[in-house]
C-alpha cells in the first residue's frame, strides 16, 4: 500500500514544517511500513544546524521514524482518528550524516503492542547506508 502526502496528513496530525515524511512506499497496517523524506537545502533546521555544514539533527531522524510508525498503527480501523504519542527510545545509534539533497529512507516494524502501548524497531538509511536505528515506544490515545 502506498500513500502520498495528502493521505499521510489524513492519518497523522503533523504539518509543515514538522511533517517529516513525504511518501509511504509500502505498508502492512499495524505491522510494517516503509517511506522516505526528501531533504532540500530549504528545510528549516538546516539554517541553524549547522550553517556552514548543514546536517539533519539525529533527533529529527528519530522523529521522522516515529511519524512513520504512527502512520502504520493509526492506519488500523480501530485506531482511526486517534493520535500516537512518542513514549520512549532505546538503543539509538547514529551512523552517518544526513545532509541536504539526501533521500532519507525510513522503515518501521511494529514488534509489540499491548493495549494502547507499542514498540517499533526503526531504521533510516541514505543510498543503502544505515544512518540511524533505534527501538521506539508509543502510546495511542
Amino acid at each position: 500500500m502506498e500513500l502520498g502526502i495528502k493521505e499521510i496528513m489524513d492519518i497523522i496530525p503533523h504539518r509543515q514544517p514538522f511533517l517529516l515524511i513525504d511518501r509511504v512506499t509500502d505498508m502492512v497496517p499495524g505491522q510494517s511500513i516503509k517511506g522516505y523524506k526528501n531533504l532540500s537545502y530549504n528545510e528549516p533546521f538546516f539554517a541553524g544546524h549547522f550553517p556552514a555544514e548543514p546536517v539533519m539533527p539525529g533527533v529529527l531522524q528519530i522523529e521522522a521514524l516515529a511519524q512513520l510508525g504512527a502512520v502504520c498503527v493509526l492506519s488500523l480501523d480501530e485506531n482511526k482518528g486517534k493520535t500516537a504519542y512518542f513514549a520512549g527510545i532505546k538503543e539509538a545509534k547514529f551512523k552517518t550524516k544526513v545532509v541536504p539533497g539526501d533521500r532519507l529512507d525510513l522503515e518501521c516494524e511494529i514488534i509489540k503492542v499491548k493495549g494502547p502501548v507499542g514498540v517499533g524497531a526503526v531504521k533510516a538509511s541514505v543510498d543503502g547506508k544505515l544512518a540511524c536505528k533505534a527501538e521506539i515506544s508509543f502510546m495511542i490515545g
